[in-house]
């Protein structure tokens, strides 16, 4: 947190005392430049301009998250010679109280969290590092899978707002559906012909992987889960249990078009686990058919609406970015009119 700090602080010094509190001097890059050499020739190499910029964006962006300060508060210090005095003398001498300060990540995950235009998105993705503890890897790939736009789009526009400011929360089975989902790290060529089985043991040889895209509380139970019923034999492809929602999770794997009668399958799947296996403390279980095609109309027409049974699409390759960000903007807009 200390290399955090100081990076925070030096972006501060820019800001405030060498650019005399402006956001953005139009003479800021010669200003770098000039900071960039003096600091070279003082403290060696790892003062490059480039490194100076993201000092200062970081402050331009977080200076919110410190306690009881502006965002901009000028200073009569102005010149250069005095800002590098001062960035000196941080890095010199280690900032040992944090309490002002509510950073919580690495600077790598700060980095990645830079690049995220959108204030709303990058909080979401900030929040969502801090609570589920991602590694600076998961959290790049969770913003590739554009996890913000698949979960944010069919949602309300106070539920999209609390997305910014609490993360994802689960408090009912809709809260763990992304459509589509996003299994690029199996490995599979979309294009290419698969069968259920060799679609179930990508996933088992990535469980790490599926459950972080599956998102908060899961926990694997079991694969070709078997139960008897009526002196028949029935198998659940995976059974996985949500902490969160207090539930079973059923998913069943199609690699064709989803038809009427895989609805009907989990539905008796549901119903078995409801009626047998759920303990009176729990709450329903959750069946999800995991498709690669599905139509909207027949899911609707063939299950009842309180069925607890989700028909989700999942890709083999990461989403279009632009794409889903335009799809949720079009989405807002509707439910603004």
């Amino acid at each position: 947190m200390t290399e955090v700090i100081t990076k925070y602080e030096i972006g501060r010094t820019i800001v405030n005392v060498i650019q005399a509190g402006e956001e953005r001097a139009t003479y800021g890059k010669q200003l770098l430049k000039g900071v960039s050499k003096i600091l070279t020739e003082r403290l060696g190499d790892g003062w490059s301009v480039e490194t100076l910029k993201r000092c200062r964006k970081f402050f331009t962006i977080f200076s919110t998250k410190e306690i009881g300060t502006t965002v901009m508060t000028q200073s009569s210090d102005s010149n250069l010679v005095n800002g590098v005095d001062q960035i000196q003398k941080i890095t010199e001498r280690p900032i040992k109280s944090t309490e002002k300060y509510s950073f919580t990540l690495s600077w790598s995950h700060y980095l990645v969290l830079m690049r995220i235009e959108s204030d709303e998105e990058r909080r979401f993705y900030e929040i969502e590092a801090q609570k589920q503890n991602w590694s600076v890897r998961q959290l790049q790939r969770q913003y590739n899978s554009s996890l913000y736009e698949r979960l944010a789009i069919s949602k309300d526009k106070d539920s999209i707002m609390r997305l910014a400011q609490e993360g994802q929360t689960v408090n009912k089975p809709d809260d763990i559906i992304k459509n589509p989902l996003t299994l690029e790290f199996l490995g599979l060529k979309p294009d290419a012909s698969y069968s259920e089985t060799k679609l179930e043991n990508a996933i088992i040889d990535k469980m790490q992987h599926f459950l972080l895209e599956l998102g908060k509380g899961f926990l694997f139970e079991a694969r070709q889960k078997r139960f008897t019923f009526d002196e028949e034999n029935f198998y659940v492809d995976l059974v996985f249990y949500n902490r969160l929602l207090q539930c079973y999770v059923l998913i069943d794997l199609k690699v064709d078009k989803l038809a009427h009668q895989d609805l009907g399958q989990m539905q008796m799947y549901v119903n078995y686990y409801d009626r047998y296996v759920k303990q009176d403390f729990e709450k329903p279980t959750i069946g999800i058919l995991l498709c690669k095609e599905k139509k909207d109309a027949l899911v609707e027409l063939t299950l009842p609406k309180d069925s607890n049974i989700y028909a989700q699409q999942y890709a083999l390759y990461l989403p279009d970015k632009k794409l889903l960000q335009a799809k949720l903007r079009e989405w807002l807009e509707e439910q603004e009119e």
